[in-house]
């Protein structure tokens, strides 16, 4: 079965025609429109990644100053000494 899915792939890459192979940065103009709206797609890629890591940071700094704020857990508590 894999043998045939294997020949099935390889006949149908053999078919396929030799400008549908590359993007337009290795296959062609690089001014095209296809190459333009690569790029817009890259930067929008990267302006999501960058905005959700920056988040993530703001996140655990919010975090780490709130800890600071919290009083100390493992100190006891100062109890009141009963005067003699």
């Amino acid at each position: 079965m894999k043998l045939r899915s294997a020949f099935i792939a390889l006949g149908l890459a053999a078919v396929v025609p030799l400008r549908v192979l590359g993007c337009a940065a290795c296959f062609g103009r690089s001014d095209s429109a296809m190459a333009v709206g690569m790029n817009y797609g890259i930067f929008s890629l990267l302006v999501v990644i960058t905005t959700m890591l920056g988040l993530i940071a703001t996140f655990f700094v919010y975090i780490v100053r709130r800890a600071g704020q919290m009083p100390d857990a493992s100190l006891p508590e100062p109890t009141a000494v009963p005067e003699s």
